[in-house]
This record gives structure tokens, sequence and C-alpha cells, in this order.
């Protein structure tokens, strides 16, 4: 058996958590190692239609255990409400654990978050307002509070009292906000902690017996590779590295241990929030994507823009995550195209650019060039043979393959757990 992990490799919302879904029927472990409650897998299968935040995808499965790692940043609110609608639904959460080492989100996160944004006024990033960038921040700068913490009140509210001195004095001084309770936090972190204490455990420790035994773990990834710190659109990112060397950080797992790396790529492109976007299609063909995908955030509800699909961006994920396989998600939503475009290069100042510029000065005067395909213009959502999909959609799956340099070994036609053709056996 293996460690796979799944990463997105577009923007964010590239529908991991169906692939998770769908590769978790056979693993011992599904384990989420990056983000926090500013990610959301949308998944629907026969238990219903769920949106995960925190909770790996894998929870569907009683099987599997489901692991929320280190390296993901903790809201225990956010946290206890998805577990309580698990519950609801009758999904059984005891095979749920939560590493010692995550950190965990406070009110001040999310309040300066919030408050940082409202001061960049034209030029604020499009956050979440979650609370993510500030808790990552403290988690660097040595003032963080983790899950570990919880467990001892004494030690937790001498932690607290010592890092909220200093953040209401960046509230009060900088951004004239009233104080926080340190007494109010402090109490309601305590009563966080008394219902997460049964889930709170070394992880490490569970994943390498696990991975010694030669079971099947699975690495599930947040938001995507466009959105890292390093190689995303900067500062148009997300605060944590959501690319495949991550997972190895995020989960504990040695990275001579992860044996196989699937990038999902939904089948166009889309993105939440600001920063370039060189496909972007601001017109009646992106408003209709939209409207055909209910293409909206599972987290904020923003509608999410949309465009043709960026071999460009594409091809520069698959080189620095190092994808042994592709999953293509919402085949079926190109169903009804006449014909379909990939963007193959950008154009600039009168040039052609192969490659995906750090600068954003320089990606925003980019603009795509088209490669113009054949529309197959039937619905594949019933499909689940490769040889059975239209020739057509054969020969868009065939030019994406050839322009990642990786084959697709996954093809999601539809958004239930069985709405799916597999091409190979990952898991």
């Amino acid at each position: 058996m293996s460690v796979i992990a799944v990463i997105g490799a577009q923007w964010g919302d590239e529908g991991k958590g169906k692939i998770v879904d769908l590769l978790a029927e056979t693993a011992k472990a599904v384990v989420r190692f990056s983000g926090g409650d500013n990610a959301g897998h949308t998944i629907i299968n026969p238990y219903g239609e769920f949106k995960l935040h925190l909770v790996p995808s894998g929870i569907f499965h009683p099987e599997a255990i489901c692991i929320i790692g280190n390296g993901v940043v903790i809201n225990p609110a956010a946290l206890l409400d998805e577990i309580d609608n698990l519950h609801k639904h009758g999904i059984d959460t005891s095979h749920l654990f939560i590493s010692d080492r995550a950190h965990l989100i406070m009110p001040y996160h999310i309040l300066l978050d919030r408050l940082e944004e409202e001061r960049r006024g034209r030029g604020a990033l499009g956050t979440t307002g979650k609370g993510i960038g500030p808790v990552f921040a403290d988690k660097i700068a040595r003032l963080g509070i983790r899950t570990c913490d919880l467990l001892d009140k004494e030690a937790f509210q001498s932690r607290l009292s010592s890092v909220l001195e200093l953040k209401n004095a960046i509230l009060t001084k900088i951004y004239n906000s009233p104080p926080l309770s340190s007494k109010e936090i402090y109490e309601q972190y305590c009563s966080y902690g008394e219902r997460l204490a049964p889930f709170i455990r070394d992880t490490g420790s569970i994943l390498h017996q696990m991975v010694s035994q030669r079971e099947t773990v699975l690495l599930e990834g947040a938001q995507g590779t466009m959105l890292d710190p390093d190689f995303g659109t900067y500062p148009y990112v997300t605060s944590s590295s959501p690319l495949a060397a991550s997972s190895s950080i995020g989960s504990g797992i040695s990275l001579k241990q992860i044996d196989q790396i699937v990038g999902v790529f939904k089948a166009y492109t889309t993105r939440v929030g600001g920063g370039p976007m060189p496909t972007e299609l601001k017109d009646e063909m992106g408003d209709f994507i939209r409207e055909r995908a209910h293409e909206y955030g599972a987290t904020t509800g923003r509608p999410r823009r949309c465009g043709w699909f960026d071999a460009v961006a594409g091809r520069f994920s698959a080189q620095i995550n190092g994808f042994s396989s592709i999953a293509l998600t919402r085949l079926d939503v190109l169903d009804t195209f006449d014909s379909v475009k990939i963007c193959t290069a950008y154009e600039l100042d009168g040039g052609t650019l192969d490659q995906f510029p750090s600068d954003l000065a320089i990606l925003d005067k980019c603009q795509p060039v088209y490669e113009e395909l054949p529309g197959w213009q039937t619905s594949i959502s019933a499909i689940r043979d490769r040889k059975q999909l239209p020739s057509q959609a054969l020969h868009y799956i065939a030019r994406l393959e050839e322009l990642l340099s990786c084959p697709i070994d996954i093809i999601s036609v539809g958004a239930k757990r069985e709405q799916a053709v597999i091409v190979k056996q990952i898991a």
C-alpha cells in the first residue's frame, strides 16, 4: 500500500474533497495537513451533501482514521459546529483525531484579520476574515497557542494572558478597537478544550505506526498551488503552503515515505478573491460557466471568477509539486460548449511567454494565447468507462496530459462520489 498526497493544482476549489472521498474507500487514514476553516470541501455521497472546512473528507468511511494534522490551524467553535452537524446526520466521528501540535485560531486573530482588511480599503487582499493570516503569523512569531495547551488550564491561562496583553495593545493603539477580555476568552476556550480533549492525540505516532505497517494513507491538501506564499500570486495568496512538500511538514510523515502525488485540476479555471487570473472571462461566457457549475465559495459564498483552463499555470504547478498523476474534475461542466479553449502561453508586449512569471506587474499584463478544440455537446455524467467518452472529450484530455506532462488517471463527470471514470487505480 502507499502514502498518497492529494494536492490542489490551481487556485483552490478544484474538487479535492470529492477525490479524497473517492480514494478513501480503500484508505486506512486521511490526514488534513494545511490551512484552516478558510477552505471548504463539498462532498456529495449517500449520506447527503456536506461542506467540510476542517474535518478530513474521509470522515464518511468509518474504517479510516481521520486526522487534523499539525499543519492545520483550528477554530474550535467552527470545528465543534462541524462535528455536531456530522452527528446530526448520523456520521460517526469516533475515528477523528486532532494533532496536539495544531495551532488555535483565537478571537483576536479573527478581529485583526477583519480590521486589517478594512484598513487596506480598495487594496484589500480578499481574505475570508477567518483569522488565518494572523494565526500563522503568530505561529512563526512564537506567539501561538496550540491544542495541547487546552489540556493544561493553568498553563493555558498564563500563555493567554501574556499574548493578549500584546494583542490588546495593537487593537487599542493601532486600530482604535476595544480590548478583548482575557477572562471571557479563557472560559470560552476551556469549554472548547473539555469537548475537544477526547480527540486530541499525538497523531504523529499514530501515522508512523500506520506507515511502518504499509497502510494506505491519504494526505489531503487545502486551497491550491497558485495560492502558495512562495510560488503563488503573492501577495494574493493563502498563509500556509498547499504544496506537496508541505504534506510532509503538516502531517509528520517523511518526504521519503510519500509514494504518489495526485494533482487535482478542474477542467477549467476558477479563483476567489483578488489577484491576477490571465484566463478570467469577464463576459457572458464566464457568467454562464459560473451559473452552470454553481461556482460559489463553499466557505464564503462569494462568486468565483471563471475562465478557460490555464496550462501555463498548470504546467508550473505540475513542475513544483512533481505530480505522479492527475485527477481532472468538473469535465461535465463543458458538455454544452461548441468548442473549448486552453491557454497554452501568454502574450506579453508583442512576445510570447510560456513560463509562469513571479512578478505580478508582469502577470497582470499577460494576455492568454488560446488553442481551440471542438466540444462534444453531449452529457457525459453517466459514463464510467474512458472508452465511452466522446472522441472530442478524449482529445481534450489527451491535450491536457501533453501540456502538463502527466497522466490523467481520474476523470470526474459529476458531483456525486460514483460519477467518476477511473483510468488507473491510484490507491
